[in-house]
C-alpha cells in the first residue's frame, strides 16, 4: 500500500499523480542499462511521483516522474545544469544518473522521468511536512550554513531566468531582478502568460484582492530594487531537500532544484525562512514563529556568507512577498491542470492572500521587527 501525499492543508490520503510501479520502473531503468527488483519506498511530495528502487544488483536508485507539463527534458536540463555548476564549485549535490545514449532525462508515454543514485546518510525529514520546523537549532544551524556555500557558489553562473515555467521560485510577478516596473503591473503581465493562472482565477476580483494584500509589501520592496543583485538560488530550501549525515547536524547533501530560479540571494534566503520560521498550518497556536531556530538559521548562513546593509533590507522586504509567484502558479497548477478547485481555493486564499495578510498583523509585524534587529 502506498502513502498519500502532502496537500495544501497538510497531509492528505488521496494522490494527484498516480505512484510509480514496478513495472514502470522496470522499463524506464532499463533505458539506463539498469535492471530492477522492486519499489522499497513511495515520496509524499506533491508535484511528482518518486520512489527508492532496488536493483538487482543490490544498489538503490532514486526515480522521479513529472507530468511533461510541468517537466519536459529541457525544463529538469536548466535545474540539472545548475545543480551541476555547483558541484562543480564544491557543493554536495545529487547528480542525474545518464541513460545508455547519454541523457539526463527521458520521455516516455506523456510522463518525464530522471534517475539520480541512492544517497549515503539519511533522508531525516522525508515525511515532514515542507513548512515543517527542523529537529533542532543545531540541524537549522547547519541548513543555514548550507545555503551561504550555494549562494557563494552560485556566483558566476550566468544562464537567464527560467521564464514561465510553473511552479519555481520567481522574481517574476515583480518584475524579475533588474526590471523596475511597479508590482501590480509586473504581476498582472506575469499572471497572463503564466500556464492556467488567468483560467483559475475567473470569478474572482484578483486583481483588488491582490492589490489590497500586496501593496504594503510592494511599497516596501519598491526603494530597495535597484539594489537587487541577481543570483540564481534553490528556490524550495527546507529540512527534506537536504540529505544529512546520520544523526549528526551535518548537510550530507542538496537535493530537489525543481524550483530554482534566476532571482537573487535575499529573495531565495526570505524563501528558506518562509519555509521554516513560522507553523503556517497551525497559526492558532501560541507561538506560531520558530524563532530560536530562525536565529540558529541566519547565524550559519552569516558563518559563510555576509549579508551587506541592503541585503538585510531586501530579506526584510521579500519575506511577506516571496511565496507570491508560487502560490499564484499553485492555483493554476490545482484549478486547471488537476481540476481540484477546492486545492486551488485553498491556495488563493490561505497561501496567496492569507499569508501577505498574516505580515501586516501582530504576529507577522513581530517577525519583520525581529529580523530588522537580528540581521
Amino acid at each position: 500500500m502506498t502513502p498519500g501525499q502532502f496537500g495544501v492543508l497538510g497531509h492528505q490520503d488521496r494522490r494527484d499523480w498516480p505512484p510509480l510501479t514496478a513495472d514502470e520502473a522496470r522499463a524506464v531503468l532499463g533505458r539506463y542499462g539498469l535492471e530492477t527488483e522492486d519499489i522499497l519506498w513511495h515520496g509524499q511530495r506533491p508535484f511528482s511521483a518518486t520512489g527508492l528502487v532496488r536493483l538487482a544488483s543490490g544498489g538503490r536508485v532514486f526515480l522521479k516522474r513529472h507530468d511533461r507539463r510541468l517537466r519536459d527534458t529541457a525544463a529538469l536540463a536548466e535545474e540539472q545544469d545548475f545543480a551541476a555548476w555547483l558541484a562543480r564549485q564544491g557543493v554536495p549535490v545529487t547528480l542525474p544518473l545518464r541513460t545508455r545514449d547519454g541523457a539526463r532525462a527521458l520521455e516516455r508515454d506523456g510522463w518525464s522521468y530522471e534517475a539520480y543514485p541512492a544517497l549515503e546518510g539519511a533522508d531525516r525529514y522525508r515525511d515532514v511536512h515542507s513548512w515543517g520546523a527542523y529537529a533542532s537549532e543545531e540541524d537549522a544551524r547547519a541548513a543555514g550554513a548550507m545555503l551561504g556555500r550555494v549562494h557563494q557558489a552560485a556566483r558566476g553562473y550566468d544562464a537567464p531566468a527560467r521564464g514561465h515555467r510553473p511552479l519555481i521560485s520567481t522574481l517574476g510577478p515583480f518584475g524579475g531582478p533588474t526590471d523596475g516596473a511597479p508590482g501590480n503591473g509586473a504581476l498582472r503581465d506575469w499572471a497572463a502568460a503564466e500556464p492556467g493562472v488567468l483560467a483559475a482565477l475567473q470569478g474572482k476580483n484578483w486583481h483588488e484582492d491582490v492589490a489590497r494584500a500586496l501593496q504594503p509589501h510592494e511599497a516596501r520592496l519598491a526603494p530597495l530594487r535597484a539594489a537587487i543583485d541577481p543570483l540564481w538560488g534553490h528556490g524550495d530550501w527546507h529540512g527534506s531537500n537536504l540529505f544529512w549525515d546520520g544523526a549528526a547536524p551535518r548537510v550530507a547533501a542538496v537535493m530537489d532544484f525543481g524550483m530554482a530560479d534566476r532571482s537573487c540571494a535575499p529573495f531565495d534566503l526570505a524563501v528558506a525562512i518562509e519555509r521554516h520560521a513560522v507553523a503556517w498550518l497551525d497559526l492558532a497556536a501560541p507561538h506560531p514563529v520558530r524563532f530560536s531556530q530562525l536565529a540558529a538559521f541566519l547565524d550559519g548562513y552569516r558563518t559563510v556568507r555576509a549579508l551587506s546593509a541592503a541585503e538585510k533590507s531586501l530579506v526584510i522586504a521579500f519575506l511577506p512577498l516571496c511565496h507570491v509567484g508560487f502560490a499564484l502558479s499553485e492555483v493554476g497548477y490545482y484549478g486547471t491542470l488537476l481540476g481540484d478547485t477546492a486545492s486551488a481555493t485553498v491556495a488563493y486564499d490561505s497561501y496567496l492572500l492569507g499569508h501577505a495578510r498574516w505580515f501586516e498583523a501582530d504576529e507577522g509585524r513581530n517577525l519583520l521587527d525581529w529580523l530588522a534587529r537580528h540581521l
